[in-house]
């Protein structure tokens, strides 16, 4: 048959025959050493759609029963069932739909939660306390249904921003000094910060044998008050900004977190707490990939 445009012959489709390749070869199925045939990955599973699965411990500390660690100790127990059978295995996965039971406790894989909180002083941040002195919880009480922790510490004086979850991939991205997040403080010092001084922090410094080293350190606004300083740091290292100043002999008088992982203090007013948008918590996600 001919083409009515260019009257040359049409090429004929033959099922039976096989496509070749510019060198001659044939082509066939792109084939794995294990001799099957490649079967493409989607989002919700394995080739056939499969529900993504959850190791056991994970899916136990979501619920928020207890940590990794302790959902391990209890699996080994033989404490842990799934589908009416006892897991000993650590590494075991199950799927969001399989029923795992602490005992005769049904356990329930929790929606992640994420609560941004402007912390006011004189609150530690711990989920309790021995002493029971007042701790960051009690601020966000009844604010979900699901078991949150507060992601790192601030010191029972400083102030500011400070993340509670139940997703510990997140928690541990946020805290783990391979990424590096990003925070800003607003530190009021006893007395003015003298020049040569901030220089000198600057450029770095050691602390007790660690090397210390800012982003960014000014005055804030026009700089005529010397005590208002911000400081820009990634370091995770415990009190970090206030030893910096008491390395050069300044006293921290306030210390308050306004930035942190690229969340603010915008519209959120001391001691008040909300959730974070669907925008911020993508956000975090994409840590991993900076």
């Amino acid at each position: 048959m001919k083409n009515e445009k260019s009257g040359k012959p049409e090429k004929q489709y033959n099922p039976e025959k096989k496509r070749e390749n510019p060198d001659g070869k044939f082509s066939r199925p792109f084939v794995r050493s294990s001799g099957k045939k490649f079967q493409k990955s989607v989002r919700s599973g394995q080739g056939r759609g499969e529900p993504d699965k959850i190791r056991l411990n994970k899916f136990i500390s979501n619920s928020g029963v207890c940590s990794r660690r302790e959902a391990d100790t209890l699996i080994q127990a033989g404490a842990v069932s799934v589908n009416g059978k006892i897991v000993t295995e650590l590494g075991t996965k199950v799927n969001p739909s399989d029923r795992v039971m602490f005992g005769d406790q049904a356990i329930s894989r929790e929606k992640p939660r994420y609560i941004l909180l402007n912390k006011p002083k004189g609150f530690i941040t711990t989920v309790d306390d021995p002493e029971k002195r007042k701790t960051v919880m009690a601020l966000i009480a009844g604010a979900c249904r699901e078991r949150v922790y507060p992601v790192g510490r601030l010191d029972r004086n400083t102030t500011g921003l400070l993340l509670f979850t139940n997703d510990g991939n997140i928690a541990k991205k946020l805290t783990h000094p391979r990424y590096g997040i990003k925070k800003i403080y607003h530190v009021e010092l006893d007395k003015p910060l003298i020049k040569e001084d901030l220089i000198k922090i600057s450029d770095g410094l050691v602390l007790e044998g660690d090397a210390v080293k800012v982003d960014n350190i000014e005055y804030i606004g026009d700089g005529k008050d010397r005590k208002q300083i911000g400081v820009a740091l990634h370091s995770g290292q415990n009190r970090i900004v206030r030893r910096i100043f008491e390395h050069f002999e300044y006293k921290v008088v306030k210390l308050d977190r306004v930035y942190y992982a690229g969340l603010t203090k915008k519209n959120l007013p001391r001691g008040h707490w909300r959730f974070l948008e669907e925008s911020e918590i993508n956000m975090l996600m994409m840590i991993s990939t900076r």
